[in-house]
């Protein structure tokens, strides 16, 4: 989609930013772990049809792990109880189906590492250099982890991830609830503010957050799925912020 002209993000009082997708490419390797577990259930339960990749952007892209968990599998007309979060990975639950995809995805990102999109870095420190107040608003319960494999777990003052939603009892995305406690926490308001999402329940979360600006990454979901999910605009890279 071509705009004539990029809004400046510095002019914002705040950008908050999704983690898998807009800052790393960790997308991926959540991809990838979802459907080797997925695969793998599927043919150990007799699930049909057979898990695809539209299975991710569908139902787990930017959720909670046990809410995509859950969504997926009811996608299935497959239901199984909810369990606890510290069941073991080998657990017929939606809490040890969850953990269980987790294990593969720590594998993957330790043997594998991971560095951020160079776009997205230097759009950092652009912001950086202005003095804006940055924050990550991730469903993820590893955004720590990714942070700091990433090298730039330092240059967020506030980190709205999985572990800080499920203690505090917050719906997961697409509700706008972690993306206005993230701009609380900066002490932001949400109007003041811009918000950068890949996923089409993240883009849903911060329009209804009523977000000044919600920017759209498309690394695959679609511009016009992301425009109907509310994107005011959509990039292909962020490096197109950069000035």
């Amino acid at each position: 989609m071509a705009y004539d002209a990029l809004p400046d993000l510095t002019a914002f009082d705040a950008v908050l930013f999704d983690l898998d997708g807009v800052l790393t490419p960790t997308a991926e390797v959540h991809m990838h772990a979802w459907q080797t577990m997925f695969e793998e259930l599927f043919a150990a339960w007799d699930i049909t049809p057979p898990y695809t990749e539209r299975d991710y952007f569908d139902h787990l892209d930017g959720k909670k792990r046990y809410d995509g968990v859950a969504s997926l599998l009811r996608s299935r007309d497959v239901e199984v109880p909810w369990g606890d979060p510290s069941d073991p990975p080998t657990a017929d639950t939606v809490c040890g189906i969850g953990n269980r995809k987790n294990a593969v995805f720590e594998r993957v990102l330790r043997a594998e590492g991971i560095a951020p999109y160079p776009g997205s870095l230097r759009l950092l420190d652009q912001l950086a250099d202005a003095g804006s107040r940055v924050a990550v608003v991730s469903s993820s319960k590893n955004a720590e982890e990714v942070l700091a494999a990433a090298g730039i777990r330092d240059r967020f003052t506030v980190v709205m991830d999985g572990v800080i939603a499920e203690r505090d009892h917050l719906a997961s995305k697409p509700a706008p609830d972690v993306f206005v406690e993230a701009a609380r926490m900066l002490d932001v308001e949400p109007a003041r503010s811009a918000a950068v999402e890949d996923a089409i329940s993240g883009v849903r979360s911060a329009a209804a957050g009523g977000f000044g600006l919600v920017v759209g990454v498309d690394r695959g979901v679609g511009v016009q799925d992301l425009v109907d999910a509310g994107a005011h605009i959509v990039v292909q890279d962020l490096e197109e912020f950069v000035r």
